[in-house]
């Protein structure tokens, strides 16, 4: 039986981890993508700042993640074809990704996580 209570209690703690990082990856777009509405930002200003949530929140390192910013124009906008946030206007949909491979948060390595993506998405209208 000690085996089976072993593995079951390894298996709970590596799946409360994927959770957890899957919450902060989450909560991280949301940040982003709020700080990329504010008037003034741009593209490496929301970049650094995501990077820097999921570095204090989760202690992963910066070199492992991308962060994407998509602009779409709203109806009557001018169209932003280098999703560029300084050339954003008003009422524009932003959309904030960033994925994170399983293999750099995982404590316990693990075959059946190996290669997955977590990934955390946010979108909001330019203020």
């Amino acid at each position: 039986m000690l085996p089976f209570f072993t593995t079951l209690v390894f298996g709970i703690i590596k799946f409360e981890r994927v959770f957890l990082i899957m919450q902060l990856v989450t909560n991280a777009a949301r940040e982003g993508c709020r700080r990329a509405v504010i008037d003034g930002s741009t593209n490496n200003e929301v970049t650094h700042y995501t990077q820097t949530f999921m570095q204090t929140s989760a202690n992963v390192a910066t070199a492992i993640r991308t962060v994407t910013v998509i602009v779409t124009p709203a109806t009557g906008n001018t169209a932003n074809p280098t999703s560029d946030l300084a050339s954003s206007a008003s009422r524009d949909l932003v959309h904030v990704k960033m994925p994170i491979g399983c293999n750099a948060v995982q404590l316990i390595s693990a075959k059946y996580l190996s290669g997955k993506t977590l990934k955390g998405e946010a979108s909001m209208r330019q203020e």
